[in-house]
């Protein structure tokens, strides 16, 4: 009589990669996460692979930043490094590629800085740059989520341009300047140095625009549309779903990872329980793939 099931086949798993080898820092407010290397990557990848967990989502931590995040278009650093990895070791495995500036720039913002703030339209022609060299590292999905406006259309006629025309496009399009990402910048390094994402990040009491920011994308090529977050926003991933045709993600993203495993560490709640009720009410809400930190965790639990 269930009405809906979830399946490690919905996860998408995400990696933050880095440069050396042999390198696998733990990420203090996310447990079970890890800066690492390439090959620590792979052996991550290939465990979440064997549990059924069929996709992956890189993050990079570079080398160096600065004010324009030059590393990010760099064919030897950790991002492009670790697709060419991955679907070296493990070519069935669908390697996905967060596409934005902020982890690459010295000021933290997903952009160019001009008086002041980020500079949209000067800010596209580097995203562009940045998905057509993990296109030309391997990867099979590229996943903006900078949400500047105009950015899925340059990245596809880049794409278009340069062969790369049958690669997909996931658009972080409905993402909101949530208080939720504050884990994910420790892992990332991406805290703004100042000011904050709402000039361009979606406003938390809106939900009309949502749908808004998601037509948009899908009018310039998208084809999958992403809610984030996921938890606080059940009710837009519902919007979507029933709005438009197209495949929709929502991730899961670190806080709320973060408060289920620090809750469960002191004994207040299931953890386990509580991360597959959280899990099960995004499917239930329309999410057809889900991003989350708990997917080993989850997958284990679910092939029993």
């Amino acid at each position: 009589m269930r009405e809906t099931a979830i399946s490690p086949d919905n996860f998408v798993y995400p990696l933050f990669v880095t440069n050396g080898s042999g390198v696998r820092l733990p990420i203090s407010s996310m447990p079970g996460c890890f800066q690492e290397s390439a090959d620590n990557a792979v052996k991550n990848a290939r465990e979440a692979f064997s549990l059924g967990i069929p996709a992956v989502i890189l993050f990079g931590i570079p080398e160096y930043k600065d004010e324009t995040g030059s590393a990010a278009c760099k064919e030897t650093e950790a991002v492009q490094t670790a697709v060419k990895a991955l679907k070296d070791a493990l070519p069935e495995l669908y390697v996905i590629t967060d596409v934005c500036m902020c982890e690459y720039t010295s000021h933290g913002h997903c952009g160019v800085i001009r008086n002041g703030d980020v500079d949209n339209d000067a800010t596209l022609e580097l995203l562009a740059k940045e998905a057509l060299s993990h296109a030309r590292a391997g990867a099979d999905m590229v996943a903006p989520s900078d949400m500047m406006d105009g950015r899925v259309g340059a990245i596809r006629e880049a794409l278009d341009q340069h062969g790369f025309s049958a690669l997909p496009i996931m658009s972080y399009a409905a993402k909101y300047a949530s208080a939720f990402y504050g884990p994910f910048r420790q892992a990332a390094d991406s805290t703004p140095q100042f000011g904050d994402r709402l000039s361009y990040q979606m406003d938390p009491a809106n939900r009309r625009e949502a749908l808004r920011e998601v037509a948009l994308d899908i009018e310039e090529g998208a084809d999958v549309v992403m809610v984030k977050p996921a938890l606080a926003y059940l009710d837009i991933i519902s919007d979507v779903r029933n709005a438009f045709d197209l495949p929709v993600a929502a991730y899961n993203v670190s806080g709320e990872y973060a408060m289920v495993k620090a809750a469960a560490q002191l004994g207040w709640i299931d953890g386990d329980r509580v991360m597959l009720e959280m899990l099960t009410a995004m499917r239930r809400a329309g999410a057809d793939l889900i991003l989350t930190y708990f997917a080993k965790d989850a997958a284990k639990i679910l092939q029993q």
